[in-house]
């Protein structure tokens, strides 16, 4: 038998003692070394996450140990590209089996990492390069910025408005400075603006309130920007960003809400906009973010601000929610 933890309901977690994993043909077998919790976790610990059903086993943040796995070393470092895709359906035969008609992403559609050991399609397993446990956990949220990036064929030069600075929009900030786009951020929280001066070196900062879009329009000499990245899921957030998108500019939903959203179809219309939604990664995004990984480009340690024991995490989960705890990224440690 070996360990796991169930997210019961919202609010509730459970440990309990499931046999052992095995691998099938085609699977690799992988031993659990670290979790990273993402929005996806916490969205479902509080039962806002859509596509969501109880009980489930969370976790897809993961670096790992290779127990068995063709084309792999036993005990090699390596993440795993955590959505599995039918390979047949439309999106599949056209390249883009991050949005397979059929996706089941671990840890949100089927159970997912946060037990001792997992089986997973081998084809997913990515060599870790040398890369450490830390920073193998943070290759998935990082790749799920760059493929937003990529989809807003985000070019030097350009000015980006990053509106929210949570995990996933800050590795979408970090990514966009090394494409040389001039960054803005625009969030809620003074303590998540802060990190973003001092750890990321964006100076362009606003916080939510009052007087935002003559802010946005002051900063960009009235040009506004000309790419604008949602990574909040906030149905507020999404609907007033509409306006600060420049004539001809991109607006790309990378954060995810149950609710249908509106806009004014003129003021949409007038600036021939281009509305794109950003799901998931390819395994090229995986790819680009190790290399940078591995040059040096990025440091991922940054986001790390929290650590637990998988043991704890029960007990600790609900923490992590809290603003006044400033938690950017937390880290489960087996």
């Amino acid at each position: 038998m070996m360990k796991a933890l169930f997210c019961m309901e919202p609010g509730q977690f459970a440990y309990q003692d499931i046999p052992e994993t095995t691998a099938a043909e085609g699977q690799a077998l992988l031993r659990v070394r670290r979790i990273g919790i993402c929005g996806t976790d916490l969205h479902a610990y509080e039962g806002t996450q859509p596509f969501f059903n109880y009980p489930r086993v969370l976790g897809h943040e993961l670096a790992l140990e290779v127990l068995e796995a063709p084309g792999f070393t036993p005990g090699e470092q390596v993440t795993i590209i955590p959505y599995f895709n039918c390979g047949t359906c439309i999106a599949c035969k056209n390249g883009k089996p991050n949005c397979c008609v059929h996706m089941q992403v671990f840890g949100v559609h089927i159970d997912g990492g946060m037990k001792e050991v997992v089986a997973v399609p081998a084809e997913k397993v990515l060599h870790g390069q040398g890369l450490n446990l830390d920073e193998l956990a943070l290759v998935e949220p990082l790749a799920i910025g760059a493929h937003g990036l990529r989809r807003a064929e985000v070019q030097a030069g350009e000015t980006i408005l990053v509106v929210g600075a949570g995990p996933i929009g800050l590795g979408i900030i970090a990514l966009a400075k090394l494409s040389g786009a001039h960054v803005m951020v625009l969030d809620v929280n003074e303590d998540r603006l802060r990190f973003c001066r001092e750890q990321l070196g964006v100076a362009d900062t606003i916080l939510a309130g009052s007087n935002v879009l003559q802010q946005v329009e002051q900063r960009t000499n009235g040009d506004m920007p000309t790419v604008v990245i949602d990574a909040t899921g906030n149905l507020g957030a999404i609907n007033t960003a509409f306006q600060y998108l420049a004539h001809g500019g991109r607006y790309v939903l990378v954060g995810l809400q149950k609710e249908n959203i509106s806009f004014s179809h003129p003021e949409f219309h007038k600036r021939e906009a281009t509305l794109l939604s950003s799901r998931n990664a390819t395994t090229a995004d995986f790819e680009w973010v190790i290399e940078n990984m591995r040059n040096k480009k990025l440091d991922p340690a940054v986001f790390i601000t929290h650590r637990a024991h998988f043991d704890e995490v029960s007990n600790v989960f609900a923490e992590w929610l809290k603003p006044a705890n400033r938690v950017i990224k937390a880290m489960v440690e087996l």
